[in-house]
Order: structure tokens, then sequence, then C-alpha cells
């Protein structure tokens, strides 16, 4: 079986897909096959081929893996909107079942790593009574979590990883991710008091990259310090 994880992040717009991407291409760096699902995706382009999500585009270039679009992206939603909305304006049902049976087809795919992400932060609704984080409870899997570093990250960080740990999942990891090469005041003392908080080792510290050039943030990633039981 793959190490599988649950790429998660303290909120929408903070780099989850690009960390997601340098996580992978750290592992193809260190020899492993790797291959990524992005189950649900709003903000998708129309094309000759259907709906197209860059974020979901972007997974499958990083990814070793050969994997049709459809099973990296099943739920390609076009507004860029909350998933829920977009999916009922379209008449869709993000169903968690499917989901699940769609990963699990892919954990079995035959690579060394697997991770799944997620969209927006941890609770991200789905329909009336389903959430995102439905998905990694039913894979039981452990969580990164991707901090976007910026005013407020430390209580939303703190939380999330609270809700993680309330869910019965194990928090693997986590990745500081600047947002800007001005994102927050005292970037050293909010980072330092992340990491005497978060119950969790620190994976890597990634610098503003205007390029976000998922490659050069691989060499700033130790996925050897994950937290294991």
């Amino acid at each position: 079986m793959p190490q599988c994880y649950f790429v998660a992040g303290t909120d929408t717009e903070v780099g989850k897909t690009y960390v997601t991407a340098a996580l992978l291409a750290s592992a193809a760096n260190a020899g492993l096959k790797t291959a990524a699902v992005k189950p649900v995706a709003s903000g998708c382009d129309c094309t000759h081929e259907g709906l197209r999500n860059a974020d979901a585009l972007l997974l499958q270039e990083a990814m070793t893996l050969d994997l049709p679009y459809q099973q990296v992206n099943p739920f390609p939603l076009e507004p860029a909107i909350a998933p829920h909305i977009a999916a009922m304006e379209a008449g869709k049902r993000l169903d968690v079942d499917r989901m699940v049976g769609i990963c699990r087809g892919v954990i079995s795919a035959g690579a060394d790593l697997v991770l799944i992400e997620g969209a927006g932060g941890w609770r991200t609704p789905l329909g009336p009574r389903s959430f995102l984080s439905d998905l990694p409870r039913e894979l039981d899997i452990p969580v990164i979590l991707v901090v976007g570093m910026r005013l407020g990250c430390i209580n939303h960080a703190l939380l999330t990883a609270e809700a993680i740990r309330r869910d019965g999942l194990q928090l693997a990891g986590w990745v500081a991710n600047f947002l800007s090469p001005v994102s927050m005041a005292r970037p050293d003392e909010n980072l330092a008091t992340l990491k005497a908080l978060l119950p969790a080792p620190l994976l890597g510290t990634l610098p503003f990259d205007e390029a976000a050039d998922y490659r050069s943030a691989a060499e700033h990633l130790d996925l050897a310090r994950m937290a294991l039981n």
C-alpha cells in the first residue's frame, strides 16, 4: 500500500495546489512514483474535452503516474464559487462515496505516494449534511496542513488542527507558505509560534516565489520529517 495523505488548507487561496505539486516533486526527486487527486474543483474552464481546472492540470503534470483527467478531478465545476453552491446551480450532487471509490482506485494504481487535495478549508460543505472533511475520514488517512502565512494564520491553523484531531485523524505535518513578499509583519516570530503550538512537524517553509515554480519549492521540503503512528 502506498503512503496516502489528504492535503488541507487553513483557508482558500493559501497555495494548497502549489504545495501539493511541490510535495509530489520532492517525492519524485527521491525516486518515488506519485499520484494525486483533486476530487472537487470549482473555477473550471470549458474546453473541447470538457471542464478543466488549472489546479488539477498542474497536479496531473507534477505526478509521475499517467492518469486520465477524469480520475484526477472527478467533480469539476465551472463557476469559481463555493463547491456546494456551484454543484447546486449545475444540478449535480457531490457524492462522498463516489469520491472515496475514485480515490481508492488511484491508491491502488501503483504509486508509492498518493496526495488528495482538498478545496477551501477543512470544513468545506459538499451539501446540506456533508463536508469535504468526510472524505479523509472515510479513507482514514493522515493530513498535511498548508498554512498560508498572513495575518490571522495562527488562529486558523490551530483551529484546523483541532478539528482534524476531533475528526479522529492525525496531522502528519504542515507547510508554511509565504503568499507575498510582505504577507505579514514579524514573519519569524509568527513561524516560531506556529512551530511551538502545532502538534506536528514543519515539513518546510516556502518563500514567496512570484513564478510559483513548484519544482523549486520542492527543494524547501523534507518529507522525512512526517509524523506517522
